[in-house]
């Protein structure tokens, strides 16, 4: 039977002389077994602290020039409803700590779910040799920039409401009351509704000195809608993107108002059907920004991840074609001078907002794009060494951005985007400013289908809702749009954006990278923004 948390803390005194530090629950499952939150000490309990350090110790002591160790909880929940009927619910856990190593410049890393001292000792040693490994293979050695020594302290998302104190019940009620909304609407004739959540729990110490324990909160409310015309021929569907996942708690979930908000979303479905198909052709193009930032996502932020850049990143998703660094740097014009983009993990409620990275970084505000010229890539501590003389040259610091993440303490950490956002104009336009100043044009609310290169150099992406604008005015939707361009010559085309009212975040949970495949979250901030004769065409179900 699970010891209770006073137990386990009584327990915690035998530390030093190497007994269990865990509740026997926890030690006696088997490597990879998850483990219930209720069951497991807080990752800056003492005895986890102590467990940490034997890690760094054994590490250090095995020949590592550096190391660090990571402890995290980590608990998801979904909940998913079609129509009338709870489709399913899944809560996990997984808990478990994570050892990387540097040793002669090559890396090692090892992870265990057995929290004892045997365990995380034995963990750290097999980094190490991994790493001496490692090395035999490695054509040049590691060199991290410097990072500020003895980071300490706490941070946590600002959430008001714990999600997982929300009962079950309740949660699938709202999901119920949004689908039963839509289903309400002629035409419709299915609707789904799901809430996702997260709490990461998780505790970092490095050899130059970082303690840093953060917790983390991720939420999602979503709702589809799906219509189908009376003969059956066609159907169409819209979804609540607009309603972007946060790093906010369930008050993100009341404030979006799913039942309340269904209909609308619902009579969008429908008059999707009777909507004019598309005709081919350049058209001003005016996209919201709950499409514009997948497209920021797929275009922008993953071809200025460094690795990407070099080549080190290509099996999954590519390359890129900002490449290589020594020639674009300073001179390659992606935008019009209204384009610029910015890295942060600052963003209250972002998907990305940290305190820390998981090599201990404090992340930064950096420009990546200034003015329509690429100025900057994401970096980690590895990665910034490797851009040092242009660092010196342009009088930068040689530092990393924080832009290092793993997405459990079983993953190696590595390059993951922060949050890559658009900076918003001087002028106060808004979405109805900027449909006045068409003349004839297609504006699309919503993200839909894409397809890229293998170097993010062209693209093509559709949306949810489209429509039609002529003399400054909306006239009708459209359907069966897509949106076709070679990425630099799409920013030169940017001809006007919106003002701060008018920024809105975007996002998404599955940012997946890497062999194996991680999944990162990462919000985009956008605006409304207008482009020039755009080339456009018809995706339409014909035979």
């Amino acid at each position: 039977m699970p010891r209770s948390r006073r137990e386990f803390l009584r327990a915690g005194a035998a530390v030093a002389a190497g007994s269990l530090v865990v509740p026997r629950a926890l030690a006696a499952l088997p490597p990879g077994r998850p483990a219930h939150a209720r069951d497991v000490p807080a990752v800056d309990d003492p005895a986890v602290t102590a467990l940490m350090q034997a890690a760094l110790d054994a590490a250090t002591a095995g020949g590592a020039g550096y190391a660090d160790v990571r402890v995290a909880a980590r608990r998801q929940q979904t909940v998913n409803v079609r129509d009338r009927i709870v489709q399913g619910v899944s809560d996990t856990d997984t808990y478990g700590l994570g050892v990387r190593t540097l040793v002669d410049g090559a890396w090692g890393f090892a992870a265990t779910s057995r929290l004892d001292r045997d365990s995380v000792v034995a963990a750290a040693r097999s980094a190490v040799a991994q790493a001496r490994a490692n090395r035999a293979s490695q054509r040049r050695p590691v060199v991290l920039a410097p990072a500020p020594g003895n980071q300490r302290g706490t941070w946590a998302s600002p959430i008001q409401v714990d999600p997982f104190t929300v009962a079950i019940p309740d949660k699938v009620a709202l999901l119920l009351s949004a689908t039963e909304a839509a289903l309400k609407v002629k035409g419709v004739r299915t609707a789904s509704a799901s809430l996702f959540f997260l709490r990461e729990e998780k505790s970092l110490m490095t050899s130059d000195g970082t303690r840093v324990v953060q917790v983390i909160y991720r939420t999602s409310p979503g709702l589809s809608v799906t219509a189908v015309s009376p003969d059956f021929t066609d159907f169409q569907s819209v979804d609540s993107n607009e309603i972007a996942p946060m790093g906010l708690g369930y008050e993100h979930v009341t404030g979006s108002r799913l039942a309340e908000r269904a209909p609308q979303w619902a009579e969008l479905a429908v008059a999707k059907l009777s909507a004019k198909p598309v005709e081919p052709g350049r058209y001003d193009l005016l996209l919201h920004p709950s499409n514009l930032w997948l497209t920021v996502h797929e275009v922008i932020a993953h071809p200025t991840e460094l690795d990407r850049a070099l080549g080190f990143e290509a099996n999954y998703a590519g390359t890129s074609f900002i490449a290589p660094p020594d020639q674009v740097l300073g001179k390659l014009r992606i935008g019009s001078e209204l384009l610029n983009i910015v890295g942060d993990r600052e963003q209250p409620g972002s998907l990305g907002a940290i305190g820390w990275d998981d090599e201990g970084v404090k992340p930064v505000k950096f420009d990546i794009i200034k003015d329509g010229v690429f100025v900057d890539y994401q970096t980690t501590r590895e990665q910034a060494s490797l851009m040092a003389d242009y660092y010196r040259a342009a009088g930068k610091p040689v530092r990393s951005y924080g832009c290092s993440y793993a997405q459990s303490w079983a993953d190696v950490q590595f390059q993951r985007m922060p949050n890559v956002s658009m900076v918003p104009g001087r002028a106060d336009d808004t979405w109805e400013s900027l449909i006045a100043k068409m003349d004839r044009g297609i504006a699309i609310v919503g993200d839909g289908s894409f397809s890229i290169d293998q170097q993010r150099y062209n693209g093509q992406f559709a949306g949810q809702v489209f429509y039609e604008v002529r003399g400054g005015k909306v006239v009708g939707q459209l359907k069966d749009v897509a949106y076709q361009f070679r990425t630099p010559e799409f920013w030169k085309s940017l001809k006007a954006i919106g003002g701060p009212r008018s920024y809105h975040l975007g996002g998404a949970f599955g940012d997946a990278k890497g062999q194996p495949g991680q999944s990162n979250a990462v919000s985009h901030g956008c605006v409304p923004s207008l482009f020039q004769q755009v080339n456009i065409i018809n995706t339409g179900r014909r035979a």
